[in-house]
């Protein structure tokens, strides 16, 4: 991708970003997109080509980083049983009730192995909260709701690739399922990723006095924001659940001082910036990336698939409300409503496509299709949808 493309996709995100107007209730990330699919059209942008690399390696630890950053460690530490419960049981449960469902469904429309479903439905659970976390937060006074999506988002990140991993390697006939192949190759990547990145924030939360220089400090965040997710993928751990964590251990112990302050706003600073000019290129790339997948016939299984993800996401939420006596006093069906519909799709789940893409596999061109019309489908109407929704369901 060359400057100039950079350049002017970054122009036309400040010129969506400055619409505050538009923003109130239709968050910017599905407009962006739209933006991008429109953009496809045009010949000086329809050569970009988005990889996966470009998606994992360069976009996804700054968003990681920000958001674990600006998440409130208190917030996790109250939610963390409904948070951590969601993010692995709940997101394993999903992949198998959702992939029998799509199953079913697509047999009506075209042959579709199993596994090939249950490959859809490991793409469609990891939880974008960009989108609507901040709407979340203007339109409800209820701030568990916000938390409990940033928070879940957060986690089941790193849980979703282990899961598309595993069943990829089936799909692509290169391993064999095993329960206790998978729950070792879980535990290992997620305690791992957990553990460096606990650590690493730790230390550079000390290591940050060895400058007063605000330039120099937020330098080093960079250094960490980027180094602690290759590192923990040197090492084979999720290099998603180590930037997460690093990111909540530095705002927990910058929070525990007040000599922080200057430092907490210089970074602050800096980091929304990056922030707002990642999401601008990202998700414009996304829509000119699914752009090109959009022209197929199964448009219909499509819909039927992303309605089901919200049907089984909900079940899942109610189901877990139920399980633990002590969620039945604070979340209702109303709210379970509503977290079930703040679940949508996002960069994680591209990341994971072009992942599927990047196999050169036979059959995979309708799987690839049909997750991208889920995804767009995921982005665009449940993004417009949470600002009305919230008002009918919080009133």
């Amino acid at each position: 991708m060359s400057i100039s493309a950079i350049i002017l996709l970054l122009f036309i995100g400040y010129v969506i970003f400055t619409l505050d107007k538009i923003k109130e209730k239709i968050p910017v990330p599905p407009l962006l997109v739209l933006i991008g699919i429109g953009l496809y059209f045009v010949p000086y942008f329809s050569v970009i080509e988005v990889t996966e690399t470009m998606i994992y390696h360069v976009f996804l630890p700054v968003l990681l980083f920000t958001s674990a950053y600006h998440f409130s460690p208190s917030s996790l530490k109250k939610n963390a049983g409904i948070i951590g419960f969601l993010a692995s049981i709940g997101l394993m449960l999903t992949v198998i009730i959702l992939g029998v469902l799509i199953y079913a469904l697509g047999s009506m429309f075209l042959p579709l192995s199993f596994i090939g479903a249950l490959l859809i439905a490991s793409i469609l659970t990891p939880t974008d909260p960009v989108s609507v976390v901040s709407i979340l937060q203007k339109s409800s006074k209820d701030q568990m709701l916000a938390e409990v999506v940033e928070g879940e988002s957060l986690i089941n990140d790193g849980t979703s690739i282990v899961i598309f991993s595993v069943i990829l390697g089936i799909y692509l006939n290169d391993t064999s399922f095993s329960v206790g192949g998978f729950l070792g190759e879980f535990f290992y990547v997620s305690l791992g990723g957990i553990i460096i990145g606990v650590l690493v924030g730790w230390i550079f939360s000390k290591a940050v006095h060895f400058t007063h220089h605000r330039e120099y400090q937020v330098m080093l965040s960079i250094i960490v924001a980027y180094g602690i997710f290759h590192l923990a993928e040197h090492f084979g751990f999720s290099g998603v659940l180590a930037t997460v964590f690093a990111g909540i251990v530095l705002s927990y112990e910058f929070g525990r001082s007040i000599k922080e302050d200057h430092f907490r706003e210089s970074l602050d600073g800096f980091w929304d910036i990056v922030e707002i000019s990642i999401l601008s290129l990202l998700f414009l790339l996304i829509g000119i990336e699914a752009a090109g997948h959009l022209s197929f016939h199964y448009w219909g299984l499509a819909v039927l698939i992303f309605m089901a993800s919200i049907v089984v996401r909900f079940i899942i939420i109610t189901g877990s409300i139920k399980l633990f006596p002590a969620w039945r006093h604070s979340i209702s069906w109303r709210k379970a409503t509503l977290i079930s519909w703040s679940g949508l799709k996002g960069s994680m789940s591209v990341f994971l496509i072009l992942s599927l893409s990047a196999q050169n596999t036979a059959n995979a061109d309708v799987l690839i299709s049909l997750t991208f019309a889920a995804v767009l489908l995921s982005l665009v109407i449940q993004s417009i949808g949470i600002y009305p929704l919230s008002k009918k369901l919080l009133k």
